[in-house]
């Protein structure tokens, strides 16, 4: 049985008043024909919806690694592909140059986001913006978008962005500041479409590479050694 997330819930409840009422009119308005189409039309609609708002169970089996002290273990903030590897400057908060991991989203992607790391929540901000194609590098800048910093136990701070895309209209963030996180605990959703960076400190060791597919939570992306 597929689990749906919670912030599919209402949505799909509300969505399947409207469908019904359509149909219901349809009928009553339109050929017998073109509501059969319709009908066919909203089932697959609303299928895909259920599908969308999945929440899958994960297996976090990264804390086997962990008994390696010697580094940090850094997972993936969400589903998708890796978009892009590159040394860049965060100038919100770090304030230097970091290793950005960006995660692009597609619709048929788990749109769940999970934290990459455990520790202190130290930084936390939302930012309205345009909604322009995920993929492009300005998105990060110009589209709507979330800053969440943690602290790790070993004085790591990891900056981790969620970007709405084109198609994404809400970015639902569940991070407080000062608040101790876990290691692939949800941080947020978005829906539709949309895209994560992560930066990480220079002397990472990248376990990815571009166009690779990535599972939230699952996949170790990165070591920082201590």
């Amino acid at each position: 049985m597929i689990s749906i997330h919670k912030e599919g819930i209402i949505f799909l409840g509300y969505t399947l008043v409207i469908i019904l009422l359509l149909v219901i009119f349809s009928y009553f308005l339109l050929s017998r024909l073109i509501c059969i189409f319709l009908s066919i039309f909203f089932i697959f609609f609303y299928l895909f919806l259920i599908f969308f708002f999945r929440n899958p169970k994960r297996n976090f089996l990264y804390k086997i690694h962990e008994k390696n002290y010697n580094q940090e273990i850094i997972v993936s903030p969400a589903d998708g592909k890796i978009l892009n590897i590159q040394k860049i400057f965060e100038n919100e908060f770090l304030k230097k140059n970091c290793m950005c991991i960006s995660i692009f989203m597609s619709p048929f992607n788990v749109h769940v986001n999970r934290f990459p790391v455990s520790g202190k929540i130290v930084y936390v901000k939302y930012h309205p913006g345009k909604y322009i194609i995920a993929w492009l590098p300005k998105a990060s800048s110009y589209n709507e978008h979330t800053t969440t910093v943690v602290k790790t136990s070993k004085g790591n701070k990891i900056l981790f962005r969620q970007i709405a895309g084109f198609l994404a209209r809400r970015i639902v963030l569940y991070a407080k500041k000062n608040t101790i996180v876990k290691k692939g605990d949800e941080l947020g959703f978005i829906k539709f479409g949309s895209r994560v960076d992560i930066f990480l400190p220079l002397n990472s060791i990248i376990l990815v590479k571009k166009g690779e597919k990535v599972t939230g939570g699952e996949t170790i992306i990165s070591t920082v050694p201590s």
